[in-house]
């Protein structure tokens, strides 16, 4: 299923026309004028001197790894912020760009290779808890025979009261 967009082609060109044409006012009188929110308009803007018209109808798609590894080492050998980054590789969002540094700084470049999209499988993975030391084993089997040894003593001690308590009692 492919996502579509909000605003065509033909009415982004017509907005970023129109403000660089100087007529209408600046970002946000368009803006109002159309009802969208200024920052879209600006990103707009930049894209279209960033990259033409071109710029503003590339379509939303999959990235390879080895590119989004290139995007993340790009922005931080130029020092690039994460909106600048995605105008100058005509990427829709920022936080995409961003999505792609926590990946790469957090699992390493290799991570981005992988595809993560769709949802996460549902099969169970077997041995989930991790296996306990042969010696903790060991340790726990010996502490509960010695609780059961020690119930059963005061099972009998108990056993032995009581019968005293009675033996006592029928000599009265």
């Amino acid at each position: 299923m492919s996502r579509k967009r909000k605003y065509s082609d033909e009415f982004r060109l017509m907005l970023v026309d129109e403000y660089l044409s100087g007529k209408n006012g600046g970002f946000k009188t368009i803006t109002k004028k159309y009802g969208i929110n200024h920052s879209i308009l600006e990103r707009w803007v930049r894209l279209y001197e960033t990259h033409g018209s071109e710029g503003l109808c590339s379509s939303l798609g999959t990235y390879s790894g080895k590119f989004k590894i290139y995007v993340v080492e790009y922005m931080h050998m130029k020092e690039m912020s994460l909106r600048e980054t995605a105008n100058y590789f005509c990427i829709p969002s920022a936080p995409t760009v961003a999505k792609w540094e926590h990946i790469y700084y957090e699992e390493g470049p290799q991570a981005l290779l992988k595809e993560r999209r769709g949802r996460k499988s549902m099969i169970k993975k077997k041995n989930l808890k991790p296996k306990k030391n042969v010696n903790e084993n060991e340790d726990l089997l010996a502490e509960v025979q010695r609780l059961r040894m020690e119930n059963e003593y005061l099972k009998k001690l108990n056993a032995l009261v009581l019968e005293r308590e009675k033996s006592e009692q029928k000599k009265k």
